[in-house]
């Protein structure tokens, strides 16, 4: 019998291209960067990038201390000390520039004593008579909550500037002729400001204690004090975490009369073309 392998069509199907007795032939991959490398040369080029950064800023110094805020610290408290010795240059000043127009301006007395009344009553002449003292302090360091109290936070325990215009807001109602805040006259025009932990009161900077001195009837100050409710609240404070409060009276008290100046600054609109 033949067999069908012998035949020359089954001898073309061994032709070696059709042969399975060898694996099949597979493109050769092209080697490439591994993501791991990818990352590790993308941290090394920001690790340069932020010791150049670091150079250029430094500059030949070390900028891991506080030496920068001092300086800012030191600066302002220089400009505050050149705005005092300007206040008092100024109040010379003022008071001779007064003394003259008064002798040339041809006015008559009772023209004089209206102007002196509403001097007065601006708060740029002395004023003098009985008085009460208001000192606000931050509590003491490592203070802690009093028994029954819940643990404080950081911000219940510094004078902020809601307390301070409580005081003064008090006073002005139980009729306060004149107030002075640390060594400034206040008028009209004043605004008591705070910044982190320092007052800010017409270009100067002041730090805690904190003292607000009025001129008026004392019986009525220390009324119109115990009646706030801004104050009654910052009274359980004062309880819970020792916050500083004391009341002064004086039989009397000189305050200085506003040296600085008068000029109202406000925003102006912009011109449309």
């Amino acid at each position: 019998m033949s067999n069908s392998a012998d035949s020359p069509e089954q001898s073309t199907d061994r032709s070696p291209h059709r042969s399975t007795d060898r694996p099949p032939v597979r493109p050769v991959r092209r080697p490439g960067l591994r993501p791991v490398r990818l990352l590790t040369a993308a941290v090394f080029a920001l690790a340069g990038l932020i010791f150049v950064t670091s150079f250029n800023t430094a500059k030949g110094t070390n900028i891991r201390t506080d030496d920068s805020l001092l300086k800012l610290s030191d600066l302002t408290r220089q400009r505050s000390d050149k705005n005092k010795e300007l206040e008092k240059s100024t109040g010379v000043v003022r008071g001779e520039v007064d003394a003259l127009a008064r002798r040339d301006d041809g006015s008559t007395e009772a023209e004089d004593a209206k102007l002196g009344v509403l001097e007065k009553a601006a708060g740029t002449k002395k004023l003098a008579g009985g008085a009460v003292t208001v000192t606000l302090n931050d509590a003491p360091p490592g203070a802690t909550a009093n028994p029954g109290y819940p643990k404080p936070h950081p911000n219940d325990l510094v004078i902020h500037q809601q307390d301070l215009q409580a005081v003064v807001n008090a006073l002005w109602q139980g009729g306060a002729q004149g107030i002075q805040v640390m060594d400034q006259r206040l008028i009209s025009t004043s605004a008591v400001r705070c910044v982190g932990n320092t007052l800010i009161l017409q270009g100067r900077v002041y730090s805690p204690p904190y003292t607000v001195t009025a001129v008026g009837d004392r019986g009525r100050l220390k009324q119109s004090l115990a009646a706030s409710p801004a104050l009654q609240n910052y009274q359980l404070y004062v309880k819970a975490y020792g916050l500083g409060w004391k009341v002064d009276e004086h039989e009397t008290v000189t305050l200085p009369g506003y040296s600085g100046t008068v000029d109202l600054h406000y925003a102006k609109p912009v011109q449309q073309p």
